[in-house]
């Protein structure tokens, strides 16, 4: 998995609660196999029209945004299914990081396994973001994951932010669940033979 130690970029405001993992990626899509490939699909309801032509009023549409490795969005992000294609779809597409008031359980899960960083801030916070990268197209913030803090292009403080210590140590070490498995590659070697003990 890509580690994630700190990011600057380009932020694209989702303003819209409750974002659901069958906007981000359709069911339609979720028959490869592989975790890449889904970029291309990734808001496939709001970045295209009924003809398939993209439709120029969704924000990653537009030039200032469609580099964008940063999403800011409203309360809930991530309900719906469980489904893990969601934070793949967005990895693909080249996000890296999502900043919400707040993130359904799973979602907020599943980008830990898939090397995206979930931020909640206060919903006042999260307004002030959405609201600059809405006045300012091409708005960037800056995020440190080991001082766990946001800042903003003139290296102004926006917010610090709180984040489990174990699973902090597992994005800046490019750990998921296998990767953490096979630190104690060793140990579980040694058992296997015998030699262990």
């Amino acid at each position: 998995m890509e580690p994630f130690v700190n990011l600057t970029g380009v932020v694209a405001p989702i303003d819209r609660v409750n974002v659901d993992t069958d906007q981000i990626i359709p069911a339609v899509y979720l028959k490869r196999i592989e975790r890449t490939g889904y970029g291309d699909f990734l808001f496939t309801p709001w970045r295209y029209r009924e003809d398939g032509s993209p439709n120029p009023d969704f924000v990653l549409n537009q030039d200032a945004y469609s580099s964008a490795t940063i999403i800011v969005s409203g309360r809930n992000f991530g309900s719906g299914s469980s489904r893990e294609h969601a934070p793949w779809a967005l990895h693909d597409y080249g996000i890296r990081c999502v900043i919400a008031p707040s993130f359904a359980d799973i979602f907020y899960n599943n980008c830990f396994q898939n090397g995206l960083l979930p931020i909640t801030l206060p919903e006042d916070t999260v307004r002030e973001i959405l609201d600059r990268s809405k006045n300012e197209p091409g708005y960037q913030l800056h995020v440190d994951l080991e001082l766990q803090r946001v800042w903003d292009s003139n290296e102004d403080l926006i917010a610090s932010f709180d984040i489990d210590s174990f699973r902090r140590h597992a994005l800046i070490n490019g750990l998921d669940d296998i990767g953490l498995t096979l630190e104690h590659d060793a140990k579980i070697s040694a058992f296997e033979t015998g030699s262990g003990n």
